[in-house]
């Protein structure tokens, strides 16, 4: 249970992406970019993360460490320092209803067939947890192996060895809401038949290589959900946090550390920023 948050917010970040337009924006192969000008007293930062990673491929880079120990200020996309919100958080893995009450008969036994074929376990002792919930669990297990680490709660620790705060871009309960908003039982149903190892790994070899563009490019699949998802998951909230990243970073310096996925394209936050009238360039190894 402790660990069912942060793989719904690798669920939003990753595993919810698609688009029915190519992304014109390109960039640099780098996680870690220098936010400034537009009278910002000190740059800010913008790292994207993966949310979660198994041991063997977790790499922290000097350069993301550096970064932070400029920075006056941690934000995430939600704050995961903050006690109250991570009980809100596995508050929210648990639904309203068993799914067992919920489900069709066929959305039971597709989902059924799925928790079986990937040793999940069974809709029975997934009963009580919302179907959110088990497609994170089944990228939990999808990444084969025991020691899954993350990126946020590293930064996290970091921060607190330097009595930094932290603090973040929104609140569980919107992501959560969000979230469940953007797809229909059918479509998060559909989209776990395509979880697998051979998924995660290509998408680990982009993220050490710091190809966001790669990454970004794989995530597009028209047909693993409709372009209302996209727009929710990823537009929306990158405009929205647009707005306020300003506010934020006006006074102080801040390392900003979101789902790598929220980086490019024409709606990612490195436009947007650019279009705000900022200076956005990468920090290469």
């Amino acid at each position: 249970m402790k660990n069912l948050f942060k793989t719904i917010l690798f669920v939003i970040a990753f595993g919810s992406l698609s688009s029915t337009t190519a992304q014109n924006v390109k960039n640099k192969n780098s996680l870690l970019w220098e936010i400034s000008g537009n009278g910002l007293q000190k740059p800010s930062y913008l790292f994207g993360t993966i949310h979660m990673i198994c041991g063997k491929d977790f790499v922290m880079w000097d350069k993301a460490t550096t970064a932070l120990s400029k920075a006056s200020k941690l934000a995430l996309e939600i704050n995961m320092a903050d006690t109250n919100e991570m009980a809100v958080a596995q508050q929210l893995a648990i639904g309203s209803k068993p799914l067992s009450q919920t489900l069709t008969d066929k959305q039971k036994a597709n989902l059924e067939a799925i928790l079986q074929k990937n040793g999940v376990g069974t809709l029975a002792q997934l009963d009580t947890f919302t179907l959110e919930t088990v497609m994170s669990l089944l990228f939990m297990k999808s990444f084969g192996c025991q020691d899954l680490k993350f990126y946020e709660m590293e930064f996290v620790a970091k921060a607190n060895e330097s009595n930094k705060p932290v603090t973040g871009l929104e609140k569980v309960a919107e992501q959560v809401e969000i979230l469940g908003q953007s797809f229909t039982d059918d479509e998060i149903i559909s989209y776990m038949q395509e979880i697998d190892l051979a998924m995660c790994e290509k998408m680990i070899k982009f993220y050490i290589n710091e190809d966001i563009d790669g990454l970004y490019q794989m995530m597009i699949d028209e047909n693993s959900m409709s372009s209302n998802a996209q727009k929710m998951l990823l537009d929306n909230r990158n405009v929205k946090w647009v707005k306020t990243i300003p506010q934020m970073m006006e006074k102080e310096s801040v390392f900003f550390a979101v789902g790598a996925a929220h980086l490019p394209g024409e709606n990612g936050v490195i436009n947007l920023l650019e279009k705000a009238g900022y200076s956005v360039r990468p920090i290469m190894n």
